[in-house]
């Protein structure tokens, strides 16, 4: 048996817990310790005393720092790899996050989030190159894209064996050369940003790539130890759940217009849909009914109210929003 004493293992529960107001996705963020500059998404510690599993812990600690009741909840993936993050004090825990999604809708009352220093920001702040809702982003192609076919022009035959090349995976991440863009790919994109040195995480975990560069571009804002990887994988994550779950009317009000709908969908996605075409979908996939009432908010005619249909869920397994081809 090894005499080489055992690193103590320290599991967290980090919340990517998302809202929408004003036709933006926001992410709720916690302010830093210490000073630290950073935003960070709402972080705690698993209590294997207090907590039978790990959902409970977070639901418990996000009620409890934050005041909020959370409504769909979901484990995405565990964080736990060494040297990912820039190391601390050798005799510390290695930490494990445990990243979850969490949908709820936003407070009527901040003041519970302020006692607590969180406050909901947009997720676009933080990926900017996500949001084609009006277009293909300038930073796609002025920025990220010239600096990735640098990088990609540098590669060598000792990397580690991967089945895309560098040039393939930008192509296939950032539709470089006009390919179709596919909004569920938000890791890989801040993966491969990452991994060409081109966050300032990167610089902050002290890889090779971005010390390299010496001082990083400016490509969305960076957050606190690994908090928007797991950011990321919780927006591919949802994306991907619009079309198979009906986990968008988690983040609407009991009764909505189909304008209000789409732009929820649409925030979410990140890009813009035809609203002929999507009102026809949500009508074939039956997923609203009308409530009788009108809603003379929208600046024009009177639009109908409508709630979502919970029936569905009982009549077929997969009752999502199937928003077609990319582009």
């Amino acid at each position: 048996m090894s005499d080489k004493p055992l690193t103590p293992i320290e599991i967290g529960l980090t919340a990517a817990i998302v809202a929408i107001e004003g036709n933006e996705p926001l992410i709720l963020t916690s302010s830093g310790s210490d000073g630290d500059r950073l935003a960070g998404l709402p972080f705690g510690p698993f209590d294997a005393v207090s907590h039978r599993t790990f959902e409970i812990g977070l639901r418990a600690w996000v009620e409890e720092q934050a005041g909020l009741r959370l409504g769909y909840v979901e484990q995405l993936y565990t964080f736990g790899d060494r040297g990912r993050q820039a190391e601390t004090h050798a005799e510390r825990p290695h930490g494990v996050s445990v990243g979850y999604l969490a949908l709820t809708r936003m407070p009527d009352s901040a003041f519970a989030l302020q006692a607590s220093g969180s406050g909901f920001e947009p997720w676009y702040r933080f990926f900017p190159w996500e949001d084609w809702r009006s277009g293909r982003p300038d930073i796609v192609d002025n920025a990220i894209i010239p600096l990735l076919d640098e990088w990609a022009s540098r590669a060598t035959n000792n990397e580690p064996g991967r089945p895309l090349s560098r040039s393939e995976r930008l192509k296939l991440c950032f539709a470089a050369g006009g390919g179709p863009w596919d909004e569920e790919k938000a890791l890989e994109r801040y993966e491969l940003l990452y991994e060409a040195g081109l966050v300032e995480e990167a610089g902050r975990d002290g890889r090779e790539a971005a010390l390299q560069r010496g001082k990083l571009p400016t490509l969305g804002e960076p957050m606190r130890v690994d908090h928007r990887r797991i950011l990321a994988t919780a927006i591919a994550r949802l994306r991907a759940k619009l079309k198979y779950r009906p986990v968008i009317f988690e983040l609407m009000a009991p009764e909505f217009t189909l304008t209000e709908l789409q732009h929820t969908v649409e925030a979410i996605s990140g890009r813009h849909l035809h609203k002929q075409n999507f009102r026809r979908l949500v009508e074939t996939a039956a997923l609203v009914e009308p409530t009788g009432d009108t809603s003379t908010e929208t600046g024009g005619r009177p639009a109908a109210m409508f709630r979502f249909r919970r029936e569905v869920l009982r009549e077929r397994p997969a009752p999502g929003l199937r928003l077609g081809g990319r582009g």
